[in-house]
C-alpha cells in the first residue's frame, strides 16, 4: 500500500483463503475457508508499524490483525488465536510471560537446491568446519553482517539478550528478552524477516529450516513460559517460601496432555521431523525435568522469582504466534482442569509410550485431526483448515523422489 493510502486510513482487504495458503502457493478446497472466499480486513497494530532500516528506499512494515468484516478476529488468524489465549488468562487475573530462543544457520548462496548448504568463506578463505561452537572466534567473516543485524534490531526496537555461535556449522542463536507473549511473537517474526533481508544485502543466505544439514544439530525455537498475577506481577509458579505451587504443576500437566496433539503446530513441516528424529538436544517427548535437556519440558535452574517452563519441542520453522498460543493454551488447560504431571525425570531415561510424540508429519497431522482438545481450544475451522493445508504440503513432498532413494534403492533387485 502507498504511504498516502495507509495514512489516510484506507482499509486493506484480503481473501480469507490466503490464511490457509500452503508453502508451495496453493490452497485447500474452498470449504475450509468459506465457499465464497470473501474478504478479511487487515488492521495494523499501531505498536507494530516499523520503517525498515535495511531498505535503501523508504519502506515500512505494519503487522496486522486479520479480522472479519463484521469486526471480530478471524478464526484462521494465528495472531488472533494467540490474542484469544492471552485474554483467557487475563480473565483469571493472570498474564503469561514468555521468551523465545531462536537458532538459525548462515550459509553461502545456494543456487542449486539439489546440493547441500555450505558455510560462507571465512576471512582465511576457508569454510567453517564445525569447530567454532560457543567460541569467540570471528574467522567466519560474518562480523559486518551481524553488525548490521544488531543495528537493525535497535532501529526496530528489538531488545536482545544473549547471542552465541551454536553447535552446528555456521549456526547461531539469539535469545530475545522475556515479555508479553504477543509482543514476543511479533518480535520473533520481525527478527526472522530482518535476518533474511540483511543476509541478502551481504550476499548470504539465512536458513530457519529445522534441519538444513545432515549429521548436524537442527535449529530450535525454545519457548520459556511463566505466569504472573496481573495486578501484582508476582510469579504464581512460586509460593512465598520460594517453593513450586500447584499452578506450576498443573501448567506442566497441561503441557504434557497437549504436546502430542499439538506436535504438528510445533513441528509444522516434513523437515521438522528430521530434527526430532536425530535429537541433538531436541527431545521428541513430553517428559519434564529439572535442568535436563533430554526432556521436552525443562525447568531451567533459576531463582524462585524466575521459575519457568521451557518447551523444547518447537523448531525454528514454527509459526511463533501459533507455537506460543499452543504452548500457553495447553498450560491453561492444565490449570483449568487441575491436571497433575508425571514424576520428573533426571539423568538418562527411557521415554514411556504415554509421553512419546508423533515422529512424522503424517502421524502428527492425524493426531491433530482427531484431537478434541485442539478443536476445543482453537476451533474446528482452524484445526480442519490447518490440517488441510499441511496435508497438501505433505502430498507435494511425496510427489518427489529423493536423491537417497535413487542412490540406494535403484540397484536393488
Amino acid at each position: 500500500m502507498t504511504a498516502e493510502g495507509f495514512l489516510e486510513g484506507r482499509r486493506l482487504q484480503m481473501a480469507r483463503g490466503v490464511l490457509l495458503q500452503c508453502i508451495m502457493g496453493g490452497y485447500p478446497p474452498a470449504r475450509f475457508y468459506g465457499s465464497d472466499d470473501g474478504d478479511l480486513a487487515l488492521n495494523a497494530d499501531p505498536q507494530q508499524i516499523h520503517r525498515l532500516p535495511w531498505s535503501s528506499q523508504p519502506r515500512a512494515l505494519a503487522i496486522c490483525d486479520a479480522d472479519e468484516l463484521s469486526g471480530e478476529s478471524s478464526r484462521l488468524s494465528t495472531r488472533g488465536q494467540l490474542k484469544e489465549v492471552i485474554a483467557r488468562y487475563a480473565a483469571r487475573g493472570l498474564a503469561p510471560v514468555v521468551a523465545t530462543e531462536l537458532e538459525f544457520f548462515v550459509f553461502a548462496p545456494n543456487t542449486d537446491p539439489t546440493q547441500a548448504f555450505q558455510p560462507p568463506l571465512g576471512l582465511d578463505g576457508r569454510r567453517e568446519d564445525g569447530h567454532s561452537a560457543f567460541s569467540v572466534s570471528s574467522n567466519n567473516g560474518l562480523r559486518p553482517f551481524f553488525s548490521e543485524v544488531y543495528a537493525c534490531m535497535a532501529a526496530l526496537g528489538l531488545p536482545r539478550d544473549t547471542f552465541m555461535h551454536e553447535m552446528g556449522v555456521s549456526q547461531f542463536e539469539i535469545n530475545l528478552l522475556h515479555g508479553d507473549p504477543l509482543l514476543l511473537a511479533d518480535q520473533t517474526f520481525l527478527f526472522k524477516h530482518l535476518l533474511k533481508e540483511v543476509a541478502l544485502k551481504h550476499g548470504l543466505t539465512v536458513v530457519c529450516m529445522a534441519k538444513p544439514l545432515a549429521h548436524t544439530p537442527g535449529s530450535s525455537m525454545h519457548i520459556h513460559q511463566s505466569l504472573v498475577e496481573s495486578a501484582s506481577g508476582r510469579n504464581v509458579f512460586s509460593d512465598e517460601a520460594g517453593e513450586p505451587t500447584a499452578m506450576f504443576r498443573h501448567f506442566i500437566g497441561g503441557l504434557q496432555a497437549g504436546m502430542a496433539d499439538f506436535t504438528a503446530l510445533f513441528a509444522p513441516n516434513v523437515n521438522s521431523y528430521q530434527r526430532l528424529y536425530h535429537p541433538y538436544a531436541s527431545p521428541n517427548n513430553a517428559c519434564w525435568s529439572h535442568d535436563n535437556r533430554a526432556a521436552g519440558l525443562r525447568i531451567p535452574a533459576s531463582s524462585p522469582v524466575a521459575r519457568r517452563v521451557e518447551n523444547r519441542l518447537p523448531g525454528a520453522d514454527a509459526n511463533p504466534y501459533l507455537a506460543i498460543a499452543a504452548s500457553l493454551a495447553a498450560g491453561l488447560h492444565g490449570i483449568e482442569n487441575e491436571l497433575e504431571p508425571t514424576p520428573a525425570i533426571q539423568g538418562e531415561f527411557a521415554v514411556p509410550d504415554s509421553l512419546s510424540l508423533p515422529c512424522t508429519l503424517h502421524a502428527a497431522l492425524e493426531r491433530l485431526k482427531r484431537s478434541q482438545l485442539a478443536k476445543e481450544l482453537f476451533g474446528n475451522e482452524f484445526v480442519e483448515g490447518y490440517v488441510a493445508s499441511k496435508t497438501m504440503e505433505l502430498t507435494s513432498f511425496f510427489d518427489e523422489i529423493t536423491p537417497w532413494e535413487r542412490r540406494v534403492l535403484a540397484a536393488q533387485a
